[in-house]
């Protein structure tokens, strides 16, 4: 099991606990306050944005071309930004940090 660490927009810390899918399909499974997922995953609605801990940002890896696009329709897009349902959960997100953005 990979643990996440949710931040809300609250100041509210949730972890939660999976070990397949997305992070946005945990945070959705888990009522993450801010995390919609409108689109179901497929890269369409940036309503699955999150800040990295910059200190993982080199495990999770930079956006596609096609993430980017989406994340240029968000106000709150930083250096650390990301859409959770283009993060897939694996054993070296373990204890990783995400900041929901919306």
């Amino acid at each position: 099991m990979v643990k996440i660490t949710f931040i809300t927009q609250e100041n509210e810390t949730i972890t939660v606990e999976g070990n397949s899918g997305s992070i946005m399909e945990l945070a959705v499974n888990n009522t993450i306050k801010g995390i919609d997922g409108d689109c179901g995953g497929v890269c369409s609605c940036a309503t699955c944005h999150v800040h990295v801990a910059p200190e993982y940002m080199e495990v999770v890896g930079p956006p596609s071309e096609i993430e980017n696009d989406m994340l240029e329709l968000d106000d709150n897009v930083t250096e650390y930004s990301r859409l959770s349902c283009q993060i897939p959960l694996k054993e070296t997100l373990d204890g990783i940090v995400l900041k929901v953005a919306n």
